[in-house]
Formats: C-alpha cells, sequence, structure tokens
C-alpha cells in the first residue's frame, strides 16, 4: 500500500491516518500504539523539515514481509537531505531545560520501532522503520 500527498502542507494527519488504516496494520493495541507514535513523528518531520513551507510531496507505505511477521513503514521526499538517525540521541538523565531542543522524536521512533534505516538515492530521502507484528 502505497500513496504519493503533494503538497504536503498540513497533511501530517491525513498520511498519518492513511498509514494507520492500512490492512497491513495489527489489531493488537499496544503494537498499534507504538506504531502511531513512531508514524506521526516520522511524519511531521518530514512535514515541517523537507521542504521550504511545505510545498513538496511525500510518498507513504506500508507491506509486510513474505511470512507476514514484519510491518515496514517506508517515507520518500524529494525535500532537503536529512539524516535523522546521525542526530545524537538526547541525554536523559539531563533535566528538560538542560536539554539541547530537537531530537526526542527521532529518539523515540528508535525505541518503539525494531530497526529505522535511512539512505538517499536518486534525489530522495528514504527513511524506513520496521516492526515485527507477531
Amino acid at each position: 500500500m502505497k500513496k504519493r500527498f503533494n503538497p504536503i502542507k498540513d497533511k501530517s494527519s491525513e498520511i498519518i491516518e492513511y498509514l494507520m488504516s492500512s490492512p497491513d496494520m495489527p489489531d493488537d493495541e499496544m503494537l498499534r500504539f507504538k506504531l502511531r507514535l513512531s508514524i506521526e513523528e516520522a511524519v511531521v518531520n518530514v512535514v515541517q523539515y523537507a521542504y521550504e513551507g511545505g510545498i513538496g510531496w511525500l510518498e507513504a507505505g506500508t507491506s509486510l514481509d513474505e511470512d507476514k511477521l514484519i510491518l515496514s513503514i517506508e517515507l520518500r521526499d524529494a525535500g532537503t537531505p536529512f539524516n535523522p538517525l546521525e542526530k545524537e540521541d538526547p541525554d536523559l538523565t539531563l533535566d528538560a531545560d538542560q536539554r539541547q531542543i530537537g531530537g526526542l522524536g527521532i529518539f523515540l521512533c528508535k525505541k518503539m520501532m525494531d530497526s529505522i534505516s535511512y539512505r538517499y538515492e536518486n534525489g530522495n530521502n528514504v527513511l524506513t522503520m520496521t516492526k515485527k507484528i507477531q
């Protein structure tokens, strides 16, 4: 299941709901919570930062492996090249007012998902998140 949204400005909720309504999504509520949180963080980051003014596209999709055990969520955009995995994890031992701004969202994604990968190919940012669902 894959769809392109263009332009993406003000479409975070629509993109998130599209992904969460995928027939690939598990029924388990705890898994759905983790997936939604990760999807929200990743989508909002693309919508807010990939393109100036939100004028650009985002292709979002889900797929299951052949055994239907692992769900993959892929986000692809042609915005400014940016690997969110290179950002240093926040130091959670510090008080909130002592920490640098940013980075908490991708940190949460790393904790909620089984794997996250980034690649830049053919002028596109491609973020892939996977989660074992059975």
